[in-house]
């Protein structure tokens, strides 16, 4: 049986949904598949996104010759033989480019990568490229240096998934709309929030639900969380899973870990996920703790990963030791606030260049503009010697961003910076 996530999938850029950030009617990106100018790309993201989708639907509009090939099955003697057809093709009679769309490029190694090279200098071949690794370091640089465009496809939503839920329910076509399934609004909503972002997740449950449903029955929260086996009490319970997010992160701040704790078991047991808990807990080691606790980033990271590996249930001890962590320690904002000072001088002055001692040095011809050649290395002077290094205007307005707070680890980074400042004040009354 065809599972429903493939059914489903759209033929026609107008029924893709999601990745509205760079595809959209009137982007650059939709206008160079309808104006046919699409060139090669590199697609980058999570799974269940719609990169093989989108390939699919390019390749349609562009009208050209399109194999589609998966590197975890694809050697480098297959691709070859690809790459001759697709000479033969586009210097033969036909004139005609082929489009090769290869999913998980990541697998292949740098020679088989590499081995795309001549056919994309000589426009033999038009590709594209699908990867859930970052292609900065999952991907040749000889080949990025060829593909213009690298698009990152981000989860999709839950009003994405709503959208391709409801369209899988009622579609006549490809879905199940001739059954005429009945479902509350509110189980779809609870499905999009548990597929966390996949579209495949989300469309095969469906398919599994409607498969098995018996006949009459409606689709409910009920027949949606038996179906994910996993728990939906924040739907249950009336609990808004943001507010219990803001409520954790407070008591945090305000070093409660009783309240902390509280929070933190509302929100598993309400059927958060790992990564929601762990992307606010790892975001209050730096905003709310930060400077006065250094080592708690690094703690609260080992807590993550942990619990990743470990998955539920076992994995709330780790995250407990990272929550009872964080609201114990020492507080300070200065990180944030230093940042968020910085970025506001930048939005709102005019700033100076960067000081011609700063400058990169390291090339043929910075020394005959002056780069580098002041720059005094502060190892050669013990550690730390006095020069600028704000731009010019700033450094004239003697702009101090980063405030030091008393309290624990940050009291010691404070000393060190105000000795430092003593010392510069004594080698000039010397």
């Amino acid at each position: 049986m065809i599972p429903l996530s493939t059914k489903m999938r759209p033929q026609r850029l107008e029924d893709f949904v999601g990745q509205d950030h760079f595809m959209y009617q009137g982007s650059l990106f939709y206008n160079s598949i309808k104006n046919k100018t699409f060139d090669s790309a590199i697609f980058f993201g999570p799974s269940g996104t719609g990169k093989t989708t989108l390939a699919r639907i390019i390749a349609k509009e562009m009208d050209g010759d399109f194999h589609e090939i998966n590197a975890s099955t694809t050697g480098t003697k297959e691709l070859k033989e690809l790459l001759e057809q697709a000479k033969v093709r586009f210097f033969g009679l036909e004139k005609r480019t082929t489009y090769v769309y290869i999913d998980e490029f990541h697998r292949w190694n740098k020679l088989q990568q590499d081995s795309l090279l001549r056919a994309l200098e000589e426009g033999v071949i038009k590709f594209i490229g699908s990867t859930t690794e970052n292609p900065y370091f999952a991907v040749n640089n000889a080949i990025i240096s060829r593909v213009r465009n690298i698009y990152e496809f981000h989860r999709l939503t839950p009003e994405n998934l709503v959208t391709i839920g409801r369209r899988a329910l009622d579609d006549r076509e490809l879905g199940f709309g001739s059954l005429q399934i009945k479902y509350d609004e509110e189980a779809l909503a609870v499905m999009a929030h548990l597929a966390n972002g996949d579209a495949r997740v989300m469309l095969d449950t469906i398919g599994f639900i409607v498969d098995n449903l018996s006949e009459g029955e409606t689709i409910t929260k009920r027949i949606v969380s038996e179906a994910m086996q996993r728990k939906i009490g924040f739907y249950d319970k009336g609990d808004d899973r943001y507010n219990l997010l803001s409520a954790l992160q407070k008591s945090i701040r305000g070093s409660d870990p009783d309240a902390a704790i509280h929070y933190f078991s509302r929100l598993m047991d309400g059927g958060a996920d790992i990564q929601m808990v762990g992307r606010r807990l790892l975001v209050i080691a730096s905003e709310d703790v930060g400077m006065a606790y250094p080592s708690a980033i690094s703690i609260v990271t080992a807590c993550v990963q942990a619990a990743l590996m470990v998955g539920l249930p076992e994995a709330v001890i780790n995250l407990s030791q990272a929550v009872i962590l964080l609201a114990s320690a020492p507080k300070s904002n200065s990180v944030i606030l230093a940042y968020e000072e910085a970025l506001g001088d930048l939005h709102n002055e005019r700033i100076d260049d960067v000081p011609p001692h700063l400058k990169d040095s390291h090339y043929a011809g910075a020394k005959n503009m002056g780069y580098g050649a002041t720059y005094k290395y502060p190892h050669a002077y013990g550690g730390y010697v006095k020069q600028q290094y704000l731009p010019n205007n700033l450094y004239l307005k003697k702009v101090k961003y980063y405030h030091p707070t008393e309290n624990g680890s940050e009291a010691s980074f404070k000393k060190f910076l105000e000795s430092l400042e003593k010392r510069y004040e004594n080698d000039k009354k010397s």
